[in-house]
């Protein structure tokens, strides 16, 4: 675990130059804004180890598939979210030495995400290997109300000498993305043009013709005042440049202010991509910093006001979830129902920036809870938007009916290529299935079951219904060769979470459909038509339904996480295994893994948590009580469920334990992985953590339930959510619950199971 970063409730702070952890740093010091992002790379130049990343979201290249043995089936390639133009790029030359932290002293450091503004701040006093000393001062941030437009401004001051300060502000296309394939780059330039104080490069991708273009403008001060020095423009192969140099008193402050519009051709027509750019750009200009710097303090103040959890007592886990919180909103704001949540969002290279099974499971609670209805809608829609793939999926697999959406996609398509993964993980259609239920059963709105859920489950149906089949030994139905969400075990039969998630589908479908039928019934029978719902796969499903085969232990009372998993050795827990191996994945061999008994992640406990409300307490219990002391908690996703799921049976150290490891899994590093990006998809699953887990939130006949404690180590937390289009604020005391209806509606709230209706602008306390 690394704890170098500073607790603080509103910022992230790094104290002093740690190059050891130099990765991990940018990545916990990364920004974005739901269009756009960059890791916390420096300015200047570093050569130290550096992983530089800016991303554009939604323009991806799919990389040619290398895998050693290819198996039929197999995607052609995997797509990849694109690192593109670095655009902070400050090149810093004093008496003929580049400002390198690596090659000089660092005298101080210090690095601050203010979580609250929404910037990214350092200063650092370095001192060149000739003796000259400097102060570094930049912030910089990326735009939430010009979602194409970054900002950075970034002075020099030097300490202890007189003497020309060179700069050289520039824009590089000519990157690469570490985890390509074939070392390939993936850009081509279309075009660039430097001239005074501003520039572009045009660049587009190899394949799908993605262009995009990076203008830059910026100006020059002096001790706060405007000056215009001579500048050079220069050039090369996808890079701009222009050099000028100053000749700068002891202490004098030079300041430059670099405005930047990155335009794709996914929001505008190519050939207007320039004229466009250089538009936002000069507005952004004009406007300048401090307007801007305004604009973007006023932004994150209104999206604070609606999701802040605000917990007193213990600052550890105040800066926990902020943290979690912040990167959320600036992964996805949204507005754009094209995009998705990349499990690393504008954070790292891993896993391409393409979606999971994370958004359905972990992200749409967040954002139906925090934000509109329309935000966690369009969630959904893009799943919609991508059925016809979903079904040419299932085709490519031999399935004649039915859609198998993808484990990782950025299209549709699935471009994941890892057999027990691509083939076997169909766990998945469950979640798309599940978050469509918990969307409509949280917001109450059924018209999106009419008009794109419906088609959405009987798709999924069809091809659960072909991917089982019956066993005459066993005279049920079973599902064989899958790998459930433990991903430390592979190509298993009846993994018992497959199982019963595809079952819970069936039903839910037909609910659905027996809901749309006494609602509309000439709607109904249209839909029928136009999907060609037959009255003989209707029945088959029933059959399933009534027939499913779940392995169970009748000793434990237990369900069992596949068939043969009692073979293992139970006997040594994850608390006995020495840190040394930890985490398993990086120490252990896979032969090994998959024949021990650890598990990465919730697996029967994620059908557990998903259907809670179809089990009591006492058989979440026993499956709890037997699987949670076998987890190692090597996925992201997994502390959280856990988390979620003692608080429900009163395990309150064991909830909280869970909580501050998935509120600060990246922050602590807990897995060893940091340095590849942030865990943005798991942010949620801490969100969920506290209003699922500690306030024992859950939406129950169209009542809002809550169950609230409060952890010992905290005096008090609330939070806010937006429950049947209400903004409702909860606030737990050491000795009293406090709920406020912000809303022109009553709405209906059953509190330590006792029912109230609260009227519009109305407050309920109650005592414990």
């Amino acid at each position: 675990m690394k704890d170098y970063i500073k607790i603080h409730p509103w910022k992230v702070i790094e104290n002093n130059f740690h190059p050891e952890f130099n990765r991990i740093s940018e990545s916990i010091f990364s920004l974005g804004n739901g269009h756009m992002g960059l890791r916390g790379n420096f300015e200047e130049k570093y050569s130290g180890d550096s992983l530089q990343g800016t991303y554009v979201g939604g323009v991806y290249y799919p990389d040619k598939t290398r895998v050693g043995w290819w198996k039929n089936g197999y995607p052609e390639y995997f797509a990849k979210v694109l690192n593109s133009t670095n655009w902070i790029g400050m090149c810093v030359e004093v008496d003929g030495e580049i400002l390198d932290l690596n090659k000089g002293t660092i005298h101080s450091f210090q690095r601050i995400l203010d979580m609250k503004e929404g910037h990214l701040s350092r200063t650092v006093i370095f001192e060149f290997p000739k003796g000259n000393k400097v102060l570094i001062e930049s912030t910089r941030f990326v735009s939430m109300i010009y979602p194409e437009v970054g900002v950075l401004k970034y002075s020099i001051t030097p300490l202890n000498f007189s003497g020309d300060i060179k700069i050289i502000s520039y824009l590089d296309g000519d990157v690469i993305n570490e985890d390509s394939n074939y070392e390939e780059k993936f850009w081509e330039e279309v075009d660039k043009e430097s001239s005074s104080y501003e520039g572009h490069v045009t660049l587009k991708t190899k394949k799908l013709n993605f262009h995009l273009c990076t203008a830059m403008k910026y100006d020059v001060s002096l001790n706060k005042e405007k000056i215009y020095p001579s500048a050079k423009c220069s050039e090369k192969e996808k890079y701009i440049a222009n050099e000028f140099s100053l000749s700068c008193n002891k202490n004098d402050t030079l300041t430059i202010y670099k405005y930047v519009a990155i335009t794709s051709s996914r929001n505008h027509l190519i050939e207007n991509l320039k004229d466009k750019a250089y538009r936002i750009l000069n507005k952004a200009f004009e406007e300048g910093f401090d307007e801007l710097l305004l604009k973007q303090i006023n932004t994150w103040e209104n999206i604070w006001a609606k999701s802040d959890i605000v917990i007193e007592g213990d600052d550890s886990s105040q800066q926990g979830i902020r943290f979690n919180i912040f990167q959320l909103y600036q992964t996805y704001t949204g507005e754009d129902h094209r995009l998705n949540i990349g499990p690393k969002g504008f954070t790292g290279e891993k896993y391409g920036g393409v979606t999971y099974w994370d958004t359905e499971a972990y992200c749409i609670p967040f954002y139906m809870s925090t934000c509109d209805k329309e935000i966690a809608k369009n969630l959904l829609i893009y799943r919609y938007d991508h059925l016809r793939k979903a079904k040419e999926n299932a085709r490519k697999l031999g399935f004649t009916k039915g859609a198998l959406y993808p484990m990782v996609t950025m299209n549709g398509e699935e471009c994941h290529n890892e057999w027990e993964i691509t083939f076997e993980e169909i766990h998945r259609n469950g979640a798309i299935a599940y978050a469509i239920y918990n969307y409509v059963n949280y917001t109450g709105d059924k018209s999106y079951l009419e008009e794109y859920g419906f088609e959405v489950l009987v798709e999924i149906s069809r091809f659960w219904e072909e991917r089982v089949n019956f066993s005459q030994d066993k005279n049920a139905y079973v599902i064989l060769g899958v790998t459930g969400p433990n991903e430390y075990e592979n190509n298993v039969n009846n993994n018992w979470y497959t199982n019963r998630i595809a079952v819970w589908t069936l039903q839910y479908t037909l609910e659905v459909m027996d809901y749309l039928k006494t609602k509309d019934y000439n709607n109904y029978n249209k839909l029928i038509s136009l999907l060609n719902l037959q009255d003989k796969e209707i029945n088959k499903w029933k059959d399933i339904i009534n027939h499913m085969y779940y392995p169970f232990d009748s000793k434990r009372n237990i369900f069992l996480q596949q068939d043969g998993f009692l073979d293992k050795n139970l006997s040594i827990l994850a608390k006995d295994l020495c840190l040394n191996e930890l985490p398993l994945n990086q120490h252990w061999s896979w032969d090994r893994i998959l024949r021990s008994p650890y598990i990465k992640q919730a697996d029967v406990l994620q059908g557990l948590y998903f259907l809670e409300h179809e089990y009591d307490l006492e058989t979440i219990r026993k499956n709890f009580d037997f699987y949670e002391p076998l987890t190692v908690h090597e996925s992201s996703l997994s502390p959280c469920v856990h988390s979620i799921l003692a608080s429900r049976l009163g395990y309150k150290d064991k909830a909280y334990e869970l909580y501050l490891r998935t509120a600060r899994l990246d922050l602590n590093d807990y897995n060893n992985d940091a340095r590849d990006g942030c865990h943005i998809t798991s942010m949620a699953g801490t969100w969920m953590s506290i209003v699922y887990g500690f306030a024992g939130m859950a939406v129950k006949n169209h009542t809002l339930v809550l169950n609230p404690y409060l952890p010992k180590q905290w005096e008090s937390y609330s939070f806010n959510i937006i429950f049947r289009e209400c903004p409702v604020k909860i606030q737990v005391n050491l000795g009293d619950v406090v709920i406020t209806n912000k809303g022109i509606n009553h709405i209906k709230v059953k509190l330590f199971n006792k029912e109230y209706l609260l009227p519009s602008e109305e407050k309920l306390v109650v005592t414990k």
